[in-house]
């Protein structure tokens, strides 16, 4: 089940399922252990002897964020009990808490007893093994602990704080349940520990009047040890979990509202998603540097592996469009992690888990009898890449400075060595969809552009001859793309050269949209008669042919694949490889006529959302709902950057997109000023995704 309504502070993240159950908890590292892994956290009410738990039918309403915030606005009605739950939650943005605001609602019309229990499902450290649940008299509230990772559930109701009634007990051994079992009848067993597999569940009573309503607050701290959260505890209590609330909301809106942007005549629709992506994307950062792909674990059953790592590639597009809207204090740690783990080689690897170590793989270090590096190249070269528009547009040379060395010229120097010396081409490595090994259209562009970046950098450092070397490697690299990956034939791009096992290779002509990889980071301009034919095959042969439509991968994609109708559905619609053909829209506009179809396909993005906002990888072709993973982090990266190529390009051509009449640019603009230095510092213009040329 997908997830939605992410919350996280860069140390606390938590997200939930559609039916709004807790059911990821990360801690302290967002998309490292998680200590529900998928088990729901009930929430569940008792009155007139019924019973209800949320998300076991009976309930509906609605479950968004308040809007630009990261706290939620849920609101779920259960008439079979008559009750109506109002729930307002975040994790604080300064403290490790999960705070709940739960108005419960008396639909019927006498005064009544209502219950109300929350239950924990924990799997500290990503195992149910050898945990403790306790219930602590002193203040009145739940412990789960296992080495040092603590967590404490509270409450307080209008008559006191602490639970009422609670339990511990065994889950998952010897047929137990649990105690959320134990609600059911709206009585507790009030055993006050328990060991091994083990849940807890806590529960309070309200009493209150026909049509009437009382609020409960509730909160879930994370820590090291019992001291830690007892104070933590204190905190909360004393400052009260509204204020707390009150404080994250503000926060949030402010953070959001940073920057000063002109949105002019974009939808409203498609400013709320541009601003709940910026949020949506800031839960799945880590604050000492890894960009999480996705922190939903139900991919988990899939291979028993999760999205939980930072690629350095997406990290560096989701930088880079962070970047472009303000959020360069945030993006830096990311640069930082990357100049930690590059190897000695100078390429950084598949993917590594938050805490920096190496995360898992599938890329073989041996082949053919030999070593082979098993990298994807374009990780590499985009994180130069991405590193260089950051310093371009913020000239932070104090930042940049420790990086120079070890991750610019360690990275370019591999990249431009690790080329083909007869072509010219990169080597061969799996390409960005991490399924084939060769020579990629997408690794080429990538790779070009770190090489670009590289002497843009070295030339701005004052080292020419440095710089000299990467651009001639990168002009190599085009030239090979050009005598290589054509085809007069096809009238188009290829997407790979494979190698054929004897010292050669073939053309790979399937349809990929990848192939926006060609123009996106500088190799060729989006006008380019060959980048024309080959986005236009891609819009063609791609585009799903459902009432959902939206561009898939490529060609019969296997990948969570829904159908085998392969001329109508390529594949499922991805909401990333749609964007990029809205930005080659964008990159090509020279009117704002032509404005019309990338705003449509921004519009088709926002329509394939939760109504949270929440954006996933791909949806289904057929009814829209979300497959893989939700949210995927490079969705709502890609979401920000291809809004603000739109607003940019149209204060480029000063004209009005509905009626083309030329409009006042606002030179001051802040969106213009984030990323207008990249387009020529020192080392000579260089194209970013979607520029113009």
């Amino acid at each position: 089940m997908p997830r939605d309504l992410p919350l996280g502070n860069g140390v606390l993240q938590v997200n939930f399922d559609l039916e709004h159950r807790l059911v990821d908890l990360y801690y302290p590292y967002v998309g490292g252990e998680n200590h529900a892994l998928g088990h729901p956290f009930r929430v569940g009410v008792w009155a007139g002897g019924r019973f209800a738990w949320v998300g076991d039918g009976g309930w509906h309403g609605t479950r968004r964020y308040v809007p630009e915030t990261l706290v939620t606005d849920v609101d779920l009605e259960h008439p079979g009990v008559g009750v109506r739950l109002g729930l307002q939650e975040c994790v604080d943005f300064h403290v490790n808490a999960f705070l709940r605001r739960i108005t419960v609602r008396n639909l019927g019309p006498e005064p009544r007893e209502i219950r109300v229990f929350m239950h924990h499902d924990f799997h500290i450290s990503g195992t149910a093994d050898g945990d403790t649940a306790y219930f602590d008299p002193q203040s009145k509230g739940l412990f789960h602990y296992k080495g040092r990772r603590w967590f404490h559930a509270n409450v307080l109701t209008p008559i006191g704080g602490g639970w009422t009634q609670f339990a511990t007990g065994v889950k998952e051994w010897d047929n137990r349940e649990g105690t959320w079992r134990d609600a059911e009848d709206g009585v507790l067993g009030m055993n006050p520990i328990a060991q091994g597999s083990v849940d807890s569940t806590g529960g309070v009573a309200l009493m209150i009047p026909g049509g009437g309503e009382q609020v409960v607050y509730y909160w879930l701290l994370a820590g090291e040890t019992y001291e830690e959260l007892r104070r933590l505890n204190q905190f909360v209590a004393r400052r009260g979990a509204e204020a707390l609330l009150q404080r994250t909301r503000a926060y949030w809106y402010l953070w959001a509202n940073k920057e000063t942007m002109d949105f002019g005549p974009l939808p409203a629709e498609v400013v709320a998603e541009f601003k709940q992506s910026l949020l949506v994307a800031r839960t799945q950062i880590d604050d000492r540097g890894a960009i999480i792909a996705s922190t939903d674990s139900d991919i988990l059953r899939f291979g028993r592996d999760t999205y939980g790592y930072m690629w350095p590639r997406d990290g560096a597009l989701v930088a880079r469009a962070l970047g472009m809207a303000g959020y360069n204090d945030l993006t830096r740690p990311f640069f930082q992690f990357c100049g930690a783990v590059i190897t000695g080689e100078g390429f950084l690897l598949h993917k590594y888990n938050p805490d920096r170590s190496l995360g898992s793989s599938w890329h073989p270090w041996a082949a053919d009898g030999g070593r082979r590096f098993p990298i994807q190249e374009d990780e590499t070269a985009l994180v130069v890449w991405a590193l260089w528009m950051h310093f371009a547009g913020n000239r932070d040379v104090e930042f940049i400075k420790p990086l120079y060395r070890p991750l610019v010229k360690e990275a370019a120097d591999f990249l431009a060595a690790f080329r083909d010396p007869a072509t010219g081409l990169p080597l061969p490595s799996y390409d960005l969809w991490e399924e084939r090994y060769g020579v990629h259209a997408f690794t080429c562009g990538a790779v070009y552009g770190g090489l670009e970046a590289a002497g843009a950098m070295a030339q701005a450092f004052g080292e020419r001859e440095h710089a000299a070397r990467y651009r001639e490697a990168a002009e190599a690299v085009r030239a090979g793309v050009l005598a290589r990956l054509w085809s007069e034939e096809a009238g188009r791009f290829g997407r790979s050269l494979i190698p054929d096992g004897s010292g050669g290779s073939r053309l790979d002509l399937a349809i990929d949209a990848s192939l926006a990889g060609l123009w996106g980071f500088g190799l060729l301009a989006p006008d380019d008669p060959r980048v024309v034919r080959t986005m236009q095959a891609v819009e063609q042969r791609l585009w799903v042919q459902t009432p959902v439509g939206g561009i898939a991968r490529y060609e019969d994609d296997h990948y969570q694949q829904v159908s085998h109708e392969t001329g109508p559905v390529p594949g499922n619609p991805w909401i990333l490889c749609t964007l990029w053909l809205a930005e080659w829209y964008i990159a090509r506009a020279r009117s704002a006529a032509e404005l019309s179809r990338p705003l449509e396909l921004l519009r088709w993005a926002v329509s394939r959302g939760l109504p949270s906002g929440v954006l996933p990888e791909q949806v289904h072709p057929y009814d829209g709902r979300p497959l893989s993973v939700s949210p995927l982090t490079w969705s709502h990266a890609q979401f920000v950057h291809a809004t603000l190529r739109y607003l940019d390009r149209l204060h480029a051509l000063d004209l009005c997109p509905s009626c083309g009449m030329p409009t006042y640019r606002r030179a001051e603009s802040s969106l213009i000023r984030a990323h207008a230095g990249a387009r020529g510092v020192q080392g000579g213009p260089l194209a970013a995704f979607g520029d113009a040329p």
